[in-house]
């Protein structure tokens, strides 16, 4: 089989339907299947999906798993020569798939590609980043931002050429295109299974950083085009559990990529900020 669309969805029913409906209606490959994992959304997805598409192969959770390891759920029975993790919230245009495949098979050193994603109004949206520095992470833990914007500047790519094909350091999950035979050749593993320490964030950027550290390369394409609803079952969580889980990982990123002290720095930062989110209620 030529690929395998794995989606994971949580508590986002409409948006999951239209992505489905997107994907059956313009998909021009021939050979491909589509694996939508359901982490106890409890909102009539998984009827909706039984009922109106039933070609799909559907895992049901009886919890919210998290991205990770939903995603390695499907991974595991994937039978894709390629395998495109693709958020609910998001809708392919007419040539999306097609064209994101063949530019895949034209880089055989894109271990993990990705493309163009735009919102409503056919506006850019940027996603392509640098890996994670301790000084970008620190900015972000106190706020820094808020005040001086320009801070992470280089950490979002700013001056990124969304118009041209470029080697990248990470692409967001939301699309994000793996050449399984080409991660097998330089990790020796099968499957491209997403690291579970991570609940949700950050997994996406630790697997681009285990390619890069293992001699492949993330690119990035703008030939091709996605629509982007940009978090529409993030925004269900509160503002409290979204800092926990950013926090939880954040830390399980430093702890595996980088020195026990820059580490100890992020703790003790989180530590400092986060008196004030005791007092907000989830």
């Amino acid at each position: 089989m030529q690929l395998s669309i794995i989606i994971v969805s949580y508590k986002v029913k409409e948006k999951l339907c239209a992505n489905l409906q997107a994907l059956f209606s313009s998909v021009n490959i021939s050979d491909f299947e589509v694996l939508v994992v359901d982490n106890n959304s409890q909102d009539g997805s998984i009827e909706a999906v039984r009922k109106n598409f039933p070609q799909v192969k559907l895992i049901t959770n009886s919890e919210n798993l998290g991205f990770a390891k939903a995603n390695n759920q499907a991974i595991k029975i994937a039978q894709g020569d390629f395998i495109l993790l693709l958020n609910p919230d998001m809708q392919v245009f007419p040539e999306t798939i097609s064209l994101a495949v063949l530019n895949a098979q034209e880089k055989p050193s894109a271990i993990v590609s990705s493309i163009k994603l735009v919102n409503e109004k056919g506006v850019n949206i940027p996603h392509v980043r640098r890996f994670p520095r301790l000084f970008d992470q620190l900015m972000v833990v106190l706020k820094v931002p808020h005040f001086l914007p320009n801070v992470l500047n280089s950490y979002l790519h700013k001056n990124f050429d969304y118009q041209k094909a470029a080697v990248v350091d990470s692409v967001r999950g939301a699309f994000f295109l793996i050449n399984c035979a080409a991660w097998q050749k330089i990790s020796g593993q099968e499957k491209p299974f997403l690291d579970e320490r991570y609940f949700i964030w950050f997994e996406e950027v630790d697997f681009c950083r285990q390619v890069r550290e293992k001699g492949g390369e993330v690119w990035y394409f703008p030939n091709a085009s996605c629509l982007d609803y940009v978090g529409a079952s993030f925004s269900q969580v509160g503002l409290k559990m979204k800092q926990r889980y950013v926090y939880d990982s954040m830390l399980k990123y430093f702890d595996k990529w980088h020195p026990h002290w820059e580490r100890r720095i992020i703790f003790l930062a989180w530590k400092l900020v986060s008196m004030p989110l005791l007092l907000i209620k989830k």
